[in-house]
């Protein structure tokens, strides 16, 4: 097997140098260079990527010795049917280190044709220190990083408007280019950078809000050799994602113009207002995953695949989505439908084994997050509570009670809620009285709701006797009287 590099592979260099990329881990190779990689071939001025990293691991030196390249493999179910493909990823022309490169990382924002910059440092990435300073080498956060280079950028370039350049960072938080813009200024303030500067930056560059989901698991170590094998070379970077994509863009009409990355067929869009592609995001994917995580591990699944291939909690997932969540949504600007069958295909992917319990992680806070507001909005506008959506919150309760067929349940929540409904178990009998007191109290449960949810028409008999069932028929019994006969 031969290694990875642009001889062996019979490829030419990386185009010009126009995009700063902070971060080269599995999620930016199998999204954002993945992306970049399809543009390139739909536009006759292909962007080239400088990886910037924040340190020089050993997996770094090796892709900088494969000169950029890598493979993305694509696998998964679309539209029912399976997809195993692959790619070589050419855009890449630099990985370098900020940490031992940062002379050579500043000297980056010098390059004329440098406009784009991206970003995925994590949601705990976009922060500010106060211990930063422009004379670190390197300042410790990523927005103290960006704000050295593009004041690099300003000083060499003299301010010039043209040298401006677009961010598109796609770190998970909301409104992240409005919270970034906000920490480079916080910087410049701090490092008394001038007005100009700050001016510059706020009428010059571009922060765009993005939204993004694409599951990127990477290549384990007990699958690299069969996929080396397949792909013919010796590659160190190379990464796996599903078929399922998505990039929204909060960006003006100008950024729209010059990177249209919405005509190239992927599943990349550009809007005002992210809002409904974040609602729907949140409601659907996110509230089916809580919703199945109790629900199955206590019907005896162990992973998300297994609840989905299963024709009880299979059906019980596909008619939470179809029958509760989807009606009460109204977002015109999304198919909702068609999402929700994208999400249904991302969860029976064989070749990604999400276990129930790794995702259990937090599930009160999950549950309040992603699944209550459907669960409430359902009750205002039907009259009364969705059925569906209260298993999935009696099976979180009854989860939480710590037990699976006298096997300990490995919880892992912060310790305030997790002895809450402990202890309001210990205090519970197993009558219709008794599960009355016990919805009473976890409704009422204020820190974790952050509300009363107790004069919600009809919710607390309907727990009760969702948890009343579970405990008399079990999980399996329950979610088959709830499904549509």
């Amino acid at each position: 097997m031969q290694a990875l590099n642009r001889n062996n592979a019979g490829i030419g260099p990386a185009p010009t140098e126009a995009i700063l990329q902070f971060g080269g881990g599995n999620f930016l190779r199998g999204f954002a260079d993945w992306i970049v990689e399809v543009y390139n071939r739909h536009t006759d001025r292909p962007l080239g990527v400088l990886v910037a990293n924040n340190s020089d691991r050993q997996i770094y030196r090796d892709w900088r010795a494969q000169d950029g390249l890598y493979h993305v493999l694509t696998r998964g179910i679309k539209q029912g049917e399976l997809v195993d493909s692959q790619e070589l990823i050419t855009n890449v022309s630099r990985v370098i280190s900020m940490d031992t490169d940062w002379d050579t990382f500043l000297a980056s924002a010098e390059n004329p044709d440098m406009r784009y910059i991206i970003s995925n440092t994590t949601e705990a990435g976009i922060r500010f220190s106060e211990d930063d300073r422009l004379s670190d080498r390197p300042p410790a956060e990523f927005p103290a990083k960006l704000t050295a280079w593009l004041n690099r950028r300003f000083q060499h370039f003299k301010g010039a408007p043209e040298r401006g350049c677009v961010v598109i960072p796609m770190e998970l938080i909301e409104d992240n280019g409005s919270v970034l813009r906000g920490l480079v200024i916080r910087n410049a303030e701090v490092w008394k950078l001038g007005s100009g500067f700050t001016a510059w930056v706020h009428k010059h560059c571009t922060f765009c809000s993005t939204l993004v989901d694409r599951i990127v698991p990477g290549v384990g170590a007990d699958e690299m050799q069969e996929v080396q094998e397949r792909t013919g070379y010796e590659d160190v970077a190379v990464t796996q994602g599903e078929p399922y994509h998505l990039l929204a863009i909060k960006a003006p009409a100008a950024v729209r113009k010059q990177l249209p990355l919405d005509k190239i067929g992927l599943n990349i869009l550009y809007t005002d207002d992210l809002t409904p592609y974040r609602r729907s995001k949140v409601a659907i994917l996110n509230g089916a995953h809580t919703s199945m995580v109790p629900v199955g591990y206590l019907s005896g699944k162990e992973t998300v695949g297994e609840t989905l291939e299963d024709a009880l909690t299979g059906a019980y997932i596909r008619e939470l989505l179809f029958e509760e969540i989807i009606p009460i949504l109204s977002l015109p600007e999304v198919d909702l439908e068609q999402f929700a069958d994208d999400v249904l295909d991302r969860f029976r992917n064989p070749f990604i084994h999400h276990q129930l319990l790794s995702i259990s992680l937090n599930s009160v806070s999950k549950f309040r997050t992603r699944v209550l507001p459907s669960l409430l909005a359902y009750v205002e506008q039907q009259g009364h509570p969705p059925h569906r959506m209260v298993i999935a919150l009696a099976a979180l309760i009854r989860f939480y009670r710590g037990d699976r067929n006298g096997q300990e349940i490995p919880l892992k929540d912060d310790a305030w809620a997790i002895a809450f409904l402990q202890q309001a178990w210990k205090n519970t009998e197993p009558t219709e009285a008794g599960m009355l007191q016990l919805s009473d109290q976890v409704l009422g449960w204020e820190r974790a709701w952050e509300q009363d949810l107790r004069n919600y028409a009809g919710l607390k008999q309907a727990l009760a006797e969702a948890l009343l069932r579970m405990e008399k028929k079990g999980m399996e019994a329950t979610v088959a009287e709830s499904l549509k006969k």
